[in-house]
């Protein structure tokens, strides 16, 4: 029985759904040492230039930065090393046969404790050209002008 529950996110890839369009999502968690966990439990991750890839057969999470825990030793661990994700053996397939497929990448959006085990966001995404990030800034600017005069039109202004 976990002592945590619930989910409280620890670092987010804000990034990654403005360059990415997601496909897919998938729930993974992390393989993962003492001090890691500690530095987690202190807030300090960096998902900014991380990716997953998959090599035979398993997939890695690589370019995660997590800073080195303050009160650690020797015991320290690398900030930038690559992580083992854990996946069951179908989802895994899954990946690899779509990532074959198209030019698609694996691209983390959340790092974050679920009952107290650290779990990655993982998403399958297809990488967005500029018209395309400029069109959906140009909707999302549409939508936010409507909400505005709609809220405008209720309260009688």
């Amino acid at each position: 029985m976990p002592k945590e529950k619930g989910r409280s996110v620890i670092a987010t890839n804000r990034k990654a759904r403005h360059n990415y369009a997601i496909l897919d999502t998938y729930e993974a968690g992390i393989a993962l040492v003492g001090t890691e966990v500690k530095a987690l439990r202190d807030g300090k991750a960096s998902l900014v230039d991380a990716f997953a890839t998959v090599d035979d057969g398993e997939v890695w999470l690589r370019g995660l930065n997590i800073a080195e825990y303050g009160h650690g030793s020797w015991t320290n661990h690398a900030p930038r090393r690559n992580r083992k994700l854990l996946l069951h053996r179908r989802e895994i397939d899954n990946l690899i046969g779509k990532i074959r497929d198209g030019n698609l990448t694996l691209v983390p959006l959340s790092l974050y404790f679920n009952d107290g085990r650290v779990k990655v966001e993982l998403a399958l995404a297809r990488g967005k050209q500029a018209h395309d990030k400029r069109h959906d800034l140009a909707k999302r600017t549409a939508r936010r002008e409507v909400e505005r005069e709609v809220g405008r039109r209720v309260k009688g202004m």
